[in-house]
C-alpha cells in the first residue's frame, strides 16, 4: 500500500489516513488506489470492528480530486481520465457505506468535492471547529460524484442539497453541525483524540447491532413503511440471536458493563 494511504488496524478499530498534508490530502490516482484498497481490506477483515477515516496535517481532511494530475492527464489527451469515478470513487463510496461496520470521519479540515463525498459516506462524522464543507464540482463544471448526490440529500435535504451543489460554497464547521452534516464538533487540537475515541467505543460495542442499524437506515431510505417494517423485523431476530444480545441482558440484570464479542 502506498505511503500516501496509512493503514494499523488496533483492538478492531482499523485507522485510515490520508498522508498527503502537503497537497491538502488531494486525491491523486496513486492515493486512490490506496486507498480503495485500504477501505476494501478493513470492510473485508473479521478482526475490524470499526473504521476511523482520517487525514495527516491540520488544514484538510481531504480537498478531492488532485487537479494538478487531473490537468496533466487532460493536457496529454488521456481518454481514461473520468474512468477514476468507476474505478476508484465507487468502490470506495460502496465499500465505506455497505460494510456492516460503523465507520467513523474525523474531519481536521477542509473537505472538499470528493473528500466531502468521502465524509458523508462515513456513518458518525466529528469535526473539528476549523474545518470546512464545499461540495466544489460547479465551481469546475463538474457534476456530482463519490456518492454525494446520494448522501448529501439525505443529510440536509433535497432543496438544501440542491442549493450546496449548484452553488458551492465553503459551509464552515458550526453550520455544518446545525445542517446535521457534523454530527460532533470539536476543538481543532482535540480531533484526533476525539474521533478516536468515538471509534474505539464503537469498536468494543455490539456490532452485530451496529451492522443491523446501519443496513435499516439505508433500506429505509428507499422502501415503504411496509417494507422497512418487516426488514426491522428480520433484522432484530437476527439481532436478537446475537452473543451479544445475551451478554447485554446478562449485564443488565447483574448492573455489569458488558464485554461485546462481535458475534
Amino acid at each position: 500500500m502506498a505511503d500516501t494511504v496509512l493503514y494499523e488496524v488496533s483492538d478492531g478499530l482499523a485507522t485510515i489516513t490520508i498522508n498527503r498534508p502537503e497537497a491538502m490530502n488531494a486525491l491523486n490516482i496513486a492515493t486512490k488506489v490506496a486507498l480503495r484498497d485500504a477501505v476494501q481490506a478493513a470492510a473485508g477483515d473479521d478482526a475490524v470492528r470499526a473504521v476511523l477515516l482520517t487525514s495527516a496535517g491540520e488544514r484538510a481532511f481531504c480537498v478531492g480530486q488532485d487537479l494538478k494530475e487531473h490537468i496533466g492527464l487532460l493536457a496529454e489527451g488521456s481518454t481514461s481520465v473520468m474512468s477514476t469515478v468507476k474505478e476508484h470513487y465507487n468502490p470506495v463510496v460502496r465499500a465505506l457505506t455497505e460494510m456492516p461496520k460503523p465507520v467513523v470521519a474525523g474531519v481536521n479540515g477542509v473537505a472538499a468535492g470528493a473528500g466531502f463525498g468521502l465524509a458523508l459516506a462515513a456513518d458518525y462524522r466529528v469535526v473539528a471547529d476549523t474545518a470546512g464543507f464545499n461540495t466544489s464540482f460547479a465551481g469546475v463544471a463538474l457534476t456530482a460524484d463519490s456518492g454525494i448526490s446520494w448522501t448529501l440529500p439525505r443529510v440536509v435535504g433535497p432543496g438544501r442539497a440542491a442549493d450546496l451543489l449548484l452553488f458551492p460554497r465553503t459551509i464552515k464547521a458550526q453550520e455544518a453541525y446545525e445542517l446535521g452534516i457534523a454530527n460532533r464538533l470539536v476543538p481543532a487540537g482535540e480531533l484526533r483524540g476525539e474521533a478516536e475515541k468515538v471509534a474505539r467505543a464503537l469498536a468494543e460495542g455490539p456490532t452485530v447491532a451496529y451492522a443491523a442499524i446501519k443496513e435499516s437506515v439505508a433500506f429505509g431510505f428507499s422502501h415503504s413503511l411496509a417494507e422497512t417494517l418487516e426488514k426491522e423485523d428480520e433484522l432484530q431476530t437476527r439481532a436478537g440471536a446475537s452473543e451479544d444480545h445475551a451478554i447485554a441482558v446478562r449485564a443488565f440484570v447483574n448492573k455489569e458493563a458488558p464485554k461485546y464479542l462481535g458475534r
